[in-house]
This record gives C-alpha cells, structure tokens and sequence, in this order.
C-alpha cells in the first residue's frame, strides 16, 4: 500500500463506484471501435452481426439504405404550402368560432388578442401529377416530382414552442441531453463509409427571417450514447470540418506519427481505467485523420455537369446556401453516409408572411427538387428517404395587423403538414386530412413518434427493441407511450 500514488488510490476508489462498474461493462463497445480502425474487414462483418443489431431489426430486408432529412426549422405554413382551405376566402377577416378552436392552448404571443380573424392564404394552388398533390404557387418546381411524395396532412406535436418542438422532433423527448435521431441510427447501423462519419448535419440560413430562432448543437448530439455517434456538422466557411487542416509546419507524415503516438498513450489509459469514451477518442482522431482526404474530396464539387448543378438552381455554388447542401447531401448518400440532416432556417413568420415564405421558398424550392431529381436519375431514390418537415404548423388567424395582402400566423401544433419520398415510402399520395380551418384533425392522426418510428422501419429498425438502459428505463426515440409505425403509407 505504501508504493501506491495517489491517482493509484483514487482510481482504486473509482473501481468501487456504480458509475464505474457501469463503465466497464461498455468496454465491448469501446473495443469494436478500435477494432474498425485495426482491421476494418473484420469490424464491418462484426457490425453486421452484432446481438444489438440482431435483437434491433425485423427479419425484413430495408428499403432505405440512408436518410437525408430536410428539416424547415421555424415551421413552415402548411396552409399557404399544401393544405388548401378555398372555403375560407368568403370568411376573410371572420372571428375563428369557438367550436373549432375548443378552448386549445395558445402561445403567450396571441393569447391576449381580443380577436382571432381568419386569414386565407393569398396563394393560388393547384393539383399535380398523376396523384393530384395540392401545391401552392409559391413552389413551383415542387410539382414535378409531385408523384414521387408522401404528403402526410395529419402531423401533430406537444409542444407549441420552438426549441422544445425542435428537440422534440429530432430527439422525442422535448428536454435537452437525449441521443438524436441521426444518433440513433448511427448506434444502430454503424458506419458504411469508415473514411467519413455516419452522421452529418448541415445549416443554412434563409432569406425569409434568417436569425429567427437558433440551432444548437444539442440538436445533434448523442446524448448517453457513446459519443461517436453524435453528428459532425459541415460548416459554411474555412475548412469545412473544424481542424481539419494541420497547422503551419505539420506536415501529414508527421500527424501521422503524432496520433500513433497518442493512440499508444490513450491505449495505456484505457487498459488502465475502462473507460469506453477513451476507445472513442482514439476511434475520433483516426476518423478525424481520414477525412483529411475524404472530406475535401467531398466537398470539392468542380467535376459535377452544368446539367447536374442547374436542377439545383442559381446558388448551388454559394458554400453554405440550402442548394449547396442539398448537392453535398447527394454527394454524401453516394458516400454510404447513413443519415444527412439539413436545417434551414428562417421559416418563424409571425408577422409579414407573404414576404418572408416567398423567399424561403425561393431559397428551398428548386434546391429540393433538384434532389429528389438528380437522387431518382441515379438509382438511389428507391433506397434513399428523403423527409421534409417542420417542428409544428401555423394558425388560420393572424398574428397582427391583417389585410388581403400582408398577415402574420402564430404556431399550431395541433395540426400540420409533412412529406417524405424514396426509401419504401409510397409515392403520390396524401395521408390524413385536416377540418375547414386547417386547425384539427380529421382523420388519421400522426404522431411525432409515429414519424420517427416509421423513418427508423423504412430503415430496417424496430423502433420498439432500438433501446439503451438509462436511469431505470429502456431508453428509445419513440418514448414509451405506444406509438406506433403509420404502415399505410410504406411500400
């Protein structure tokens, strides 16, 4: 006893901790990862045979390989984009009845109108396609994959404002700290490129209300999941990943000898105390290593046609722009990257709708349809989902002063509109349906978990047994409350 150190002692007081004891049991984990980095062939048989993946997928062969989900952050419009209310012209400037709004919660931000004046969307619409999918003209690109969507009119959530509704769509639990769904899918399918990350995020600022509401990186975190599954975000400016450039004076042999320097050092740690997060720090600097070459590969998009880059429109060679990050999403699904998330911000309209939406949509119209296009010309549609969503929807009445040509709408969780194509989802149809005021749902109701459970199917996973044990419960995306795949609207 007298030899030892004092961090000999305090690590022998940590082997005596729950905490630690639980530390250790993640070691099989930690060990996988270093294993993808020794001998690759080997780790991906191991991921494809895993006892999680096992016990977390049907006997069903998936139909989407790869998500990329184009997330609207703000809440887009559904009544001036896809759900058409014609009945409501005659009631312009009419108060919404009672028996329709039914005493539901409204935000701080309209609750002390004395009024609540119904506002038609100023926006034409037509049907398109095979399907006869309701458009508005303020997208008019949309409407040539019209048939290749899943509209989904029945969308609901919990929450009426923005960050809990955020983090409830992309985490299913409206508190910060729990895994994303890339997260999620990244722990349940690994990896299918080893030279780039199976998560990346992109953000793009809009045109309508740019600074609105901000994004945290929380949104993409991995919570109480090893941390390698949290999403690497793509930046607009300087190197597209942080520090992936060496600094002045270290060339790459030299980074080189440096991490097999530090991996031999944090290797000894590890054998030392267990710690699984340490497997993932050495898991990280290699990937990190690696995508020194891949990533500026990636990224580098001179070699793309001028037929390829015009179905992306005028911007799609502005780094950061939503049409640049819809080209590098492409780009990115070619690469075997499991899920790509795009938010694009400014959609919070409270006041002067008409003239932000048109500039979200003139940001975001062509850009989508370029993708969906350029994904289908390609083959990789079929194996592809592709998902279109907001956090929640906006009010028939006006938030604000209202006129024929100007009006504002405040959130509404308690009905909107979402769609996703590709990847075993059926294509041109419209699930669900909303009453004369695009304010309760009529028939078909969905669920936030119902959206998550059913991407995760198309993927291949039971959103039911895709769980990790935390403070007492199973932990899953979907919570516990029953909710289920909307199998209609799968292929």
């Amino acid at each position: 006893m007298q030899n030892q150190t004092p961090q000999d002692l305090i690590e022998k007081r940590l082997e005596m901790t729950r905490r630690y004891f639980f530390q250790r049991t993640g070691l099989g984990i930690g060990g996988a990862a270093l294993g993808a980095l020794l001998r690759p062939a080997l780790a991906a048989k191991n991921v494809e045979s895993s006892p999680m993946r096992v016990t977390g997928l049907p006997d069903v062969t998936p139909k989407a390989k790869r998500v990329i989900y184009l997330f609207q952050s703000g809440a887009p419009s559904q009544l001036d984009l896809f759900d058409p209310k014609p009945g409501l012209d005659n009631r312009f400037d009419q108060d919404l009845p009672e028996s329709v709004r039914q005493g539901q919660r409204l935000t701080t931000m309209t609750s002390g109108q004395t009024r609540f004046p119904l506002a038609p969307s100023k926006y034409a619409f037509k049907r398109h396609g095979d399907s006869g999918a309701w458009i508005s003209e303020l997208m008019p690109h949309l409407p040539n994959v019209a048939d290749e969507l899943c509209f989904i009119k029945s969308m609901y959530t919990e929450q009426i404002n923005h960050d809990p509704a955020i983090t409830f769509f992309q985490t299913g639990f409206q508190l910060a700290g729990r895994p994303s769904m890339g997260s999620w899918v990244s722990y349940g399918l690994g990896s299918a490129n080893r030279d780039l990350p199976a998560f990346v995020v992109m953000v793009s600022r809009g045109t309508g209300r740019p600074s609105c509401q901000p994004l945290y990186d929380r949104l993409w975190g991995s919570g109480m999941l090893p941390s390698r599954h949290q999403g690497v975000k793509f930046l607009s400016v300087g190197d597209p990943v942080l520090y992936l450039s060496n600094p002045d004076g270290i060339d790459r042999p030299t980074r080189r000898r440096q991490l097999d320097d530090l991996g031999v050092l944090n290797q000894h740690r590890h054998d030392h105390v267990g710690d699984p997060e340490i497997s993932t720090r050495i898991a990280q600097y290699e990937l990190a290593y690696r995508m020194q070459v891949s990533v500026p590969e990636l990224t580098d998009t001179s070699n793309e046609p001028k037929s390829v880059l015009d179905m992306y429109g005028p911007n799609v060679r502005n780094r950061g722009t939503y049409a640049n990050n819809c080209l590098l999403a492409r780009r990115l699904a070619e690469r075997d990257v499991r899920f790509i998330q795009l938010y694009h911000m400014g959609w919070d309209q409270h006041f002067t709708l008409p003239k932000q939406i048109s500039g979200q949509c003139r940001d975001t119209d062509q850009p989508t349809t370029g993708l969906l296009r350029d994904l289908k010309q390609r083959g990789m549609l079929d194996d592809t989902l592709v998902v279109w969503a907001g956090e929640f929807g906006r009010t028939v009445y006006c938030q604000g002063k209202l006129t024929r040509e100007n009006y504002g709408r405040d959130h509404h969780p308690r009905c909107f509109t979402v769609w996703l194509a590709g990847g075993g989802i059926k294509p041109g149809m419209s699930y669900g349906a909303t009453d004369d005021f695009s304010y309760n749902i009529m028939e078909k109701p969905v669920h936030v978990n119902n959206l998550n459970a059913t991407i995760l199917a198309a993927l291949g996973i039971n959103h039911k047994t895709l769980s990790v044990p935390f403070q007492g419960l199973d932990l899953r995306l979907t919570g516990v409350e029953g909710h289920d795949v909307v199998h209609d609207i799968m292929l």
